[in-house]
């Protein structure tokens, strides 16, 4: 099997360690998978592309984070894509917060969805739907870290779905939105507690909390457009029937049973959430 690796960051002051881990779970837990790394680096310190042993890297706009820099990193491969199975979307910040369903990834893992219209990562979800965009919406894949056929990014056509700031925000720090934003009440408030505040009623908190002001408005105004790309991702894959595969839920199949035979349907997120072996979640229909 061969896989693509898109890594994207910004510089390596802040996760030094990232590159190094993300071979190190390579050579861990996909033993067998043939990979091969491009580096999208959103720094504007790197200029051009550089060839190291391990990794090709090359300039991002940082236009719109990772999302842009993913879309670059496709640009520049072209038809070589589809010499690959899976493409491998990952961040610098993929072992930051919960972090345990990395580890339950295998070759036998990405075997049993090969050929599939599935994408696989760690299913996170709110407790409440939101609407972004006039589309309902619970559950997404976290993007730091997940794995996608070509034939899927093609149809996606970009990974960028969201990219118009004046659509959202209003400039005023104390109330960040524009009243028309096509963004739930509750995502608003969603997106406010879990960067300024207490987190999203899971008992999570963010790491990078900050306080929203004048100075820090820019970078909320990104980190917003982040993660609504994030959950449009989500959102568009499922509308072109690509299946959300929560790599826990996967990985217990594979502890009870014959991958192919349990996979010939793919449950609903809820299900999927619900019968995990670790941090399984319940939730009403």
């Amino acid at each position: 099997m061969r896989v693509l690796t898109l890594f994207a960051r910004h510089g390596s002051t802040k996760y030094p360690d990232a590159l190094d881990d993300l071979h190190a779970f390579y050579r861990t837990r996909l033993r067998s998978v043939q990979y091969d790394l491009l580096v999208v680096d959103n720094d504007a310190g790197v200029a051009s592309p550089r060839q190291f042993s391990k990794e090709l890297v090359i300039p991002g706009s940082n236009r719109l984070w990772e999302f842009s820099a993913w879309d670059e990193g496709l640009a520049h491969l072209g038809q070589r894509v589809w010499d690959y199975d899976f493409v491998h979307l990952v961040t610098s910040a993929f072992r930051t917060l919960y972090t345990r369903y990395i580890d339950r990834f295998d070759d036998g893992l990405l075997e049993s969805l090969a050929g599939r219209g599935a994408a696989t990562g760690h299913v996170d979800y709110y407790n409440e739907p939101i609407v972004v965009l006039g589309n309902r919406s619970q559950a997404w894949l976290r993007t730091s870290f997940v794995f996608i056929p070509p034939t899927e990014l093609a149809t996606l056509g970009s990974l960028v779905s969201v990219d118009r700031p004046d659509e959202f925000f209003s400039g005023d720090p104390a109330c960040p939105f524009l009243t028309k934003a096509p963004l739930s009440e509750t995502y608003r408030r969603y997106i406010l507690d879990w960067l300024t505040g207490p987190g999203t009623g899971q008992g999570v908190i963010w790491h990078s909390r900050f306080e929203l002001t004048a100075e820090s408005l820019p970078y909320f105004q990104a980190k917003v457009l982040a993660m609504l790309n994030e959950q449009m991702l989500a959102v568009r894959l499922r509308r072109q029937g690509c299946a959300l595969v929560d790599a826990t839920w996967l990985a217990t199949q594979a502890a009870r049973s014959n991958l192919p035979a349990a996979l010939r349907a793919i449950p609903y997120w809820r299900i999927q959430l619900s019968q995990r072996d670790t941090d399984a979640v319940a939730l009403p229909p």
